[in-house]
């Protein structure tokens, strides 16, 4: 009787859901609102949501799709040529970033590693040359994605280049991603200066066989373990891996030293490389992200995505119940900061398949972790907080590992919900690098972006038809 007595006669309150002028003016007139944040479903995808609410296939489906992904304890075990372990990968196949493109699709910068790499594999002597034969058709393109692989920015993975390892020992699942050039002119970015192609082949002679080597000698790592430390000293997983880079620099050091396969100068070089290069854990972590996403694919009617890449064209994404295919959308343009003379009028839309660690739980998703991550992409600290707590109204679960110590340690919003996004409008947060949308320029700035709507949409409408098929079947 006592709460009763207090409600009636407590000062009334107005509920207001989604209709500022409404709740303005009730707040002009002095009377106490209290605010919800609500929004209808993104239209058309009503009837889907609905469908798909009142299934207990879809509910059982994700309970099972999410404890996969926190389950998965990835390891990194070694660095070894594409061409002999990434399935899929030899000849004349070049990987990418991104859902399926072709030639006659590609940005400035796809454009401009894909020649760079003809360059590299000594498939062409000019840019000139390598345009005219990718043109031609002279070499497949298919996306990481479908390769167990994931690349960053451009993403372009041939077969000579090394290629980090990273196993699930549990179920003995491996994933692949090249290792990380460091910032400015970059075939990631686009660019095949003389200088980025002669970075490439040291990386081939010396820089993988001496960290694979390190690697065999130090045993696996522990990259669950890594990252969350990582966490816990203002890295977010994506665009900030100092803290990551060198807790991997530490475990490995002592292998590095004891190594016989290269050099005294050589050894050295490695280190100061990866010393001086703070993105390199950032391979690590997509090859990490990789393994935990395909480990929670293809469970049928669950709307979990276990996959968001850009291949500078377009935005792709993919959903654990829905196989292989991809939703696409055209790509967005980076709300960022831009280096030197740079301008948005510079800058390519939206690539890349790093938004493969906000899938995961990290990067975007991490923001209120690493405060100092507006200084490389733009925002404020407090905005990062906000993003990272926006995010969790589309996932499934907080991670167990990953945690945030401004939110007292609470876990990232992890596991994103195709159905949430659609119900709520909220759209996954990324944090990334710009291009130059011509090619060979290379980076051009850092920022944000959000996802694109239309993906999650036909997601879910494609997700109820399935569910609706079967039913019918």
């Amino acid at each position: 009787m006592g709460e009763l007595e207090r409600l009636l006669h407590a000062e009334p309150v107005v509920v207001t859901a989604g209709i500022e002028v409404l709740a303005a003016a009730l707040g002009a007139q002095s009377v106490a609102v209290h605010r919800i944040d609500w929004r209808p479903p993104f239209g058309g995808t009503e009837v889907a949501l609905a469908g798909l609410a009142a299934s207990p296939k879809v509910a059982e489906a994700n309970e099972i799709a999410i404890a996969r992904l926190l389950e998965v304890r990835p390891h990194l075990v070694d660095v070894l040529p594409a061409g002999e372990v990434v399935p899929g990968l030899a000849g004349r196949t070049f990987l990418h970033a991104g859902p399926p493109l072709s030639w006659e699709q590609a940005s400035g910068p796809m454009r401009g590693a894909l020649i760079g790499a003809m360059l590299y594999e000594r498939l062409a002597a000019t840019p000139e040359e390598a345009a005219s034969k990718l043109a031609a058709g002279g070499v497949e393109l298919s996306p990481c994605h479908h390769h167990r692989a994931a690349g960053p920015m451009a993403g372009v993975i041939s077969p000579s280049m090394p290629v980090l390892v990273v196993e699930n020992p549990a179920t003995g699942g491996v994933a692949y991603s090249t290792l990380n050039e460091g910032l400015g002119k970059v075939l990631r970015y686009g660019a095949y200066a003389p200088e980025v192609i002669d970075r490439l082949r040291w990386m081939e002679r010396v820089l993988g066989p001496v960290i694979g080597d390190a690697l065999r000698r130090s045993g696996p790592l522990d990259l669950r373990s890594l990252i969350a430390q990582a966490l816990q000293m203002g890295d977010d997983g994506h665009n900030r891996n100092r803290a990551g880079t060198s807790l991997l620099l530490r475990a490995i050091g002592a292998a590095l030293v004891e190594s016989d396969v290269a050099t005294v100068a050589d050894r050295s070089a490695v280190y100061s490389f990866v010393d001086s290069n703070d993105h390199f854990m950032l391979n690590v972590v997509m090859a990490a992200g990789k393994l935990i996403v395909d480990a929670a694919s293809g469970i049928e009617y669950s709307s979990l995505v276990t996959t968001m890449a850009r291949n500078g064209t377009e935005f792709g994404i993919r959903v654990s119940g829905t196989g292989g295919r991809w939703f696409t959308a055209p790509a967005p343009v980076v709300d960022g900061l831009y280096l030197g003379s740079f301008t948005a009028d510079d800058a390519n839309p939206d690539i890349g398949d790093s938004a493969i660690t906000e899938t995961i739980g990290l990067g975007g998703f991490a923001m209120a972790a690493s405060p100092a991550i507006v200084g490389f992409v733009g925002g404020t600290a407090a905005g990062a907080v906000q993003r990272t707590l926006a995010m969790y109204e589309i996932t499934m679960a907080e991670h167990p590992s990953y945690q945030i110590p401004i939110l007292e340690f609470r876990g990232t919003p992890t596991g994103i919900d195709a159905t949430l996004v659609a119900r709520t409008g909220v759209l996954p947060q990324i944090n990334t690098g710009i291009a130059g949308k011509e090619a060979g320029v290379g980076m051009v700035g850092a920022g944000l972006v959000e996802a694109p709507m239309e993906c999650f949409a036909d997601a879910v409408k494609s997700l109820a038809r399935r569910l609706s098929d079967d039913a019918a079947a």
